[in-house]
């Protein structure tokens, strides 16, 4: 991973599957979920590349409960001792102690996730490992300790506890997996448990002061994130 600045205090750690987010904040870093299991040795060595140490990571914020997002939370938890922040919904799925719902594919959607499915068993991934949830996020949250106001928004629809985390003095918005960027647009993510949930979900985040989007899948939008999402169509999105 060769880590991408996206504003002053934000960097993307590029993977070929899920994007990490690094977040400099008041006395430490924020990442913004965690990548595919076995992850955890690129992440810590681009904590490196921006100057940063793992003891400094504070707080790991997980969008999600899918692999990609929460692979390698474990590893960075006892590498960092980071606390871990999801969505209350999803928290019993990434403590393990409840199965992931099913997703109800697309046409489109099922012909993608066979090639992801693909591409992980080729890859030889380690075993998940689930880890701890610290805190549980709820809609109307107000994260602390971030040097400016970080509130959360309970986004079901990929998944039932997915969370995104929205700046605005910044205008920056971390979605999770409700929005990838694709092709100079920026469109529903596939994969999603409830579809007219996600589609729901979708068009609150286009109603948000945002600037810059920090997708998940995709590159991240430095400018103009918010007329892309008010001018999407997240509707005819993967039929």
């Amino acid at each position: 991973m060769r880590p991408v600045q996206v504003t002053p205090v934000i960097w993307q750690f590029p993977s070929p599957v899920g994007h990490v987010y690094l977040v400099r904040i008041p006395g430490g870093y924020a990442l913004i979920d965690t990548g595919v299991p076995g992850s955890a040795p690129e992440i810590l060595d681009a904590l490196a590349q921006v100057g940063a140490r793992p003891r400094d990571v504070r707080e790991i914020v997980l969008t999600h409960g899918h692999v990609d997002h929460m692979g390698s939370a474990a590893d960075l938890v006892e590498a960092t001792g980071a606390r871990v922040l999801a969505g209350a919904a999803d928290a019993p799925v990434i403590r393990g102690l409840r199965p992931e719902p099913e997703v109800t594919f697309t046409d489109s959607e099922r012909v993608l996730h066979e090639q992801v499915m693909a591409g992980f068993a080729a890859a030889g991934l380690p075993p998940l490992r689930h880890v701890e949830v610290d805190v549980e996020l709820r809609d109307g949250d107000v994260l602390d300790g971030w040097g400016e106001t970080v509130r959360v928004l309970h986004v079901p629809g990929h998944t039932p506890g997915s969370v995104a985390l929205h700046l605005p003095s910044s205008g920056v918005l971390f979605p999770g997996d409700n929005v990838a960027a694709a092709e100079g647009r920026v469109i529903l993510g596939p994969f999603n448990v409830a579809r007219q949930e996600a589609i729901a979900s979708f068009h609150r985040l286009a109603e948000l002061d945002v600037e810059t989007l920090c997708v998940p899948h995709g590159d991240p939008v430095v400018e103009g994130a918010g007329a892309l999402l008010k001018a999407s169509t997240p509707e005819k999105d993967w039929l």
